[in-house]
């Protein structure tokens, strides 16, 4: 098993940056095809935000981030990141982050989340 764990998130003001981490362990042999970011606000439901393919590092974004947030690895760390910089309202959500090691479109190791919350 993979266990993935977020940090990072906090309550900030609109306009601020924060630096989000996923962090795997356990069976780190099993090697990620892609990472993606996903978040959920209160009451709706959860979307994609950014993705990372590990075999050639290509990274998709939701338009609503596109060049506002950045996802990036560390091999060596097993950690991938989300660079989230011009915070805005609308970005408060639960930030969850998961993995697919098998290349089907489910993900197979998802984390808890980390909290975001931007106030204006």
């Amino acid at each position: 098993q993979v266990q993935l764990v977020e940090s990072g998130g906090g309550s900030v003001q609109a306009g601020a940056s924060l630096r989000l981490s996923c962090a795997a362990s356990g069976r780190t042999a099993i090697k990620p095809r892609r990472v993606s970011w996903f978040r959920q606000a209160s009451g709706k439901e959860r979307e994609f935000v950014g993705t990372i393919s590990w075999s050639d590092g290509s990274i998709a974004y939701h338009d609503s981030v596109k060049g506002r947030f950045a996802v990036s690895r560390d091999n060596a760390k097993n950690t991938v990141y989300l660079q989230m910089n011009r915070l805005k309202p609308e970005d408060t959500a639960l930030y969850t982050c998961a993995m697919d090691s098998t290349g089907t479109p489910e993900y197979d190791y998802w984390g808890q989340g980390t909290q975001v919350t931007v106030s204006s």
